[in-house]
């Protein structure tokens, strides 16, 4: 009997020191009755999670090692496992399988660490997880299904994190809240053990987007409860600091953008100031445009301020307007219902003269300097769907001046205008319909049209799929080119205008050149005539009378003896 029990303690003996032989370096290995546990707790003892883990653990404490992930499959071989604890690390990143392998967790203690983010479909992985444990983080965002995987847990515990706002929809998406929910209070109270929620010091901002989380708080009871009911807001400063059941939160509202006035005039050099006001819930973005660009490094001022617990009102500040400076200023508001404008027109007056560019609709007599400005406007690409358009203007002062665009149907009264600032001779128009008959203008400053200062254009049919793409649609161009404002005395050709007076135009423009002391600029355009071309679409525009064919044949017989350069025009339209 000696001998059996001596065999058995030298057996018992031997499996000790191989346990404790495969105990990972500057670590310990204890044997209880919960099972085999390991204790990592030497300063910097791994850079990683050790891959060579023993597989009969059920209890892994590693901290103040200072690696930063958990990587695929850290754990799979200990597939005993219930309580990990990985505090005081400096992880930042979790493998969405990083908890592979790991049914039989019950406790994950994550403390101290430095994460962002946690991939919570992780935690199908863990199906009976009771204890969450993810305080002193950096967690800034808690999505809405955040805990559908953690169907069993007790205790969950976010606080001293940067969350600012959540939704409700976390929890009620929660299946333990939910199956609570759904039971008699007295039967809830005797199913089991009380549910504990850490949720304080955190960065909560008290603003409408917190409305729905505040009231779900402020609904608890039992079973569920707070560690720390007393929940404060951080923000927004007139809120920072109060209780959750001291406030009262409004539902959010889409911005409201609304200005003083609509049209601002001013002399040149004058300090011009421009106010909008946004009403929204939460307080939105505010920014001004002129344009599509944004301003920021405006030589002026761009000031935001709160006049009201939803209303922001913004001023910016032009000092010394110039000529340039003329044209639609547009204030923007945007959050994450929507987004709202409104446009201030700020009409700069020159010091030379009173009269100033008018609003579109109410036109004034122009000056005598932009009766002899001469402008010449021709169709010079056309894409698939679109065209563009260039422009000459023979200008005293071109880093003055200022350009409108007149676009829409041709027959419409109304058209929509874009302000075009000095120095900008071009301009696209982009998906345009097929089978349509359009028409643009330029005009100097805010004027409104006249005859003659247009392009119209038909564009065709759509063509069958077999086609090239970039035949989609073909540009016929009624009239290519067109004088908007010329010297007194000379016409302008439109399309109620006959042909044959190309020559008589030719002849009277050319002699009044050779006449003229002016400069060379203009001489240089004196092929501009030559760019002229008629065309029409059968269907699409009304067929010429005979008189009027026999007009345009000998129009078409005097382009083929333009320029090279007329030609490479026309070529590039087909």
């Amino acid at each position: 009997t000696m001998e059996i029990i001596s065999f058995l303690l030298v057996i018992i003996l031997f499996n000790t020191k191989g346990s404790l032989a495969r105990c990972l370096p500057a670590c310990s290995c204890v044997d209880d009755r919960h099972g085999r546990s390991l204790v990592c707790m030497e300063d910097g003892a791994f850079g990683a999670i050790p891959e060579n883990l023993p597989g009969d653990l059920t209890k892994i404490r590693i901290e103040k090692s200072h690696f930063t992930e958990i990587p695929r499959g850290a754990f799979s071989i200990t597939k005993l496992l219930e309580n990990l604890w990985l505090n005081f690390n400096d992880i930042t990143v979790i493998n969405s399988k990083g908890l592979e392998g790991l049914g039989n967790l019950s406790e994950l203690r994550l403390q101290g660490n430095k994460l962002r983010s946690v991939p919570w479909t992780a935690f199908e992985d863990t199906p009976v997880l009771k204890i969450l444990d993810l305080k002193h983080n950096q967690l800034d965002v808690l999505p809405e299904h955040a805990l559908k995987f953690l169907p069993g847990l007790t205790y969950l515990d976010l606080s001293f994190n940067r969350l600012t706002v959540i939704s409700k929809e976390v929890f009620q998406n929660w299946p333990l809240y939910q199956k609570l929910q759904n039971m008699e209070e007295r039967e809830a109270m005797a199913s089991g053990p009380n549910v504990v929620l850490a949720l304080h010091d955190n960065a909560w901002l008290c603003d409408c987007r917190l409305k729905g989380f505040v009231e779900f708080i402020l609904s608890l009871s039992p079973p569920i409860i707070l560690m720390n009911s007393y929940l404060t807001c951080s923000g927004p400063d007139f809120k920072a600091g109060k209780f959750f059941h001291e406030i009262e939160l409004q539902a959010c509202v889409k911005p409201a953008v609304t200005t003083t006035t609509a049209n601002v005039s001013r002399p040149l050099g004058s300090n011009v100031t421009l106010q909008c006001v946004a009403k929204a819930r939460p307080d939105p973005a505010v920014w001004w445009t002129y344009g599509l660009k944004i301003i920021r490094g405006f030589p002026g001022r761009n000031i935001h301020f709160k006049v009201a617990e939803d209303t922001i009102k913004s001023i910016l500040v032009i000092p010394s307007v110039r000529m340039a400076d003329h044209g639609v200023y547009t204030c923007t508001a945007v959050n994450f219902i929507g987004n709202s404008s409104a446009n201030v027109l700020l009409d700069v007056q020159s010091a030379v003269s009173s009269q100033s560019p008018h609003l579109p609709g109410f036109p004034g007599a122009p000056s005598a300097g932009d009766e002899n400005v001469f402008i010449d406007i021709r169709i010079n690409k056309q894409t698939v769907r679109g065209i563009s358009i260039e422009w000459f203007a023979a200008l005293e002062h071109p880093s003055e001046t200022w350009f409108t665009i007149h676009f829409g149907r041709s027959g419409t009264a109304k058209k929509e205008t874009t302000y075009i600032g000095p120095g900008i001779h071009s301009y696209s128009v982009s998906d345009l319909m097929p089978a349509t008959k359009y028409e643009i203008c330029v005009t100097l400053k805010n004027q409104v049209p006249r005859p003659g200062q247009c392009i119209v254009f038909v564009t065709g049919s759509d063509i069958t799929e077999m086609e090239q793409r970039e035949k989609l649609i073909h540009i016929v161009v009624v009239v290519l080119a067109m004088v908007l404002a010329v010297p007194i005395g000379m016409y302008a050709c439109t399309t109620d205008t006959k042909f044959a007076c190309l020559e008589v135009i030719m002849k009277t423009w050319k002699n009044r050149q050779r006449e003229s002391s002016s400069s060379g600029a203009e001489h240089d355009r004196q092929g501009t005539f030559d760019s002229l071309q008629a065309a029409s679409d059968e269907g699409l525009v009304n067929k010429d009378s005979s008189e009027e064919r026999k007009v345009r044949r000998r129009s078409e017989d005097w382009h083929h003896k333009g320029k090279s350069e007329h030609s490479r025009v026309t070529a590039g339209l087909y």
